[in-house]
């Protein structure tokens, strides 16, 4: 359980210290793609609380979660539509709802 926790403040730290710039025009890939990322390392939390983790599911739904994210909102840009505001409002979803249940798992420890 530490070890998903220490990655991900060891990321924070690099992130923050490495100055790394954007174009704007990047803004929706990059948000749909960091929401996938952390609905993926929450869900892989939940599931190492339920004991049930599995490293393959874990590394193919990070970067399948992450590649549909950006696709979807790459599509929805070509065609004008706003794709990526779905794939927000689903992995937005179920970032809460994994953090509920860890939530519960951590309090009835």
């Amino acid at each position: 359980m530490w070890l998903p926790l220490l990655g991900l403040v060891i990321g924070l730290a690099i992130g923050w210290s490495a100055p790394m710039a954007l174009p704007t025009a990047y803004a929706r890939y990059m948000s749909v793609a960091v929401l996938a990322a952390l609905d993926s390392v929450f869900g892989g939390m939940r599931a190492g609380l339920e004991d049930n983790f599995d490293n393959r599911v874990f590394i193919t739904g990070f970067f399948s979660n992450t590649l549909l994210a950006a696709v979807l909102a790459y599509l929805g840009e070509r065609l004008g539509v706003e794709l990526y505001t779905a794939a927000l409002f689903a992995f937005g979803v179920r970032l809460f709802q994994n953090l509920a249940i860890i939530r519960r798992h951590l309090l009835k420890k």
